[in-house]
């Protein structure tokens, strides 16, 4: 019975230590985020939600920031700060006009026909 109460005792303090990391880890994250991830509340609110409301504080906190950073990383509405941008050049070689037409100049050159010396397609 005696070695039932000291591991229970174990679980417990493992727990607190676990708690304790997350209040840690939540504090410097705050710390450390931006006026868009926090909501525009300041970074002492949420410390004191953090401190005050065990487990939940904590919880709200990592939930809020989390899906703060992921619309920013989306390019949606909550993240106005870096826009999304679509790529100015082609991604892949074989979609790209210029590349198609210097790979077919170079295919006629070889086969010693004529090459057409104007210039490439414009890109779409």
């Amino acid at each position: 019975m005696h070695r039932g109460r000291v591991y229970c005792g174990g679980v417990r303090n493992v727990l607190y230590l676990l708690y304790l990391g997350l209040v840690v880890y939540t504090v410097v994250d705050v710390w450390g985020s931006d006026d868009d991830e926090r909501l525009g509340a300041p970074r002492i609110a949420w410390i004191a939600l953090i401190l005050v409301v065990p487990v939940i504080g904590p919880a709200v906190w990592l939930v809020v920031s989390r899906s703060r950073r992921a619309a920013r990383a989306q390019g949606g509405a909550a993240g106005p700060s870096r826009p999304f941008r679509a790529p100015t050049r082609p991604v892949a070689p074989d979609d790209d006009p210029e590349f198609l037409w210097r790979l077919e100049q170079e295919r006629r050159r070889r086969e010693g026909g004529a090459t057409d010396d104007a210039a490439p397609p414009p890109a779409p």
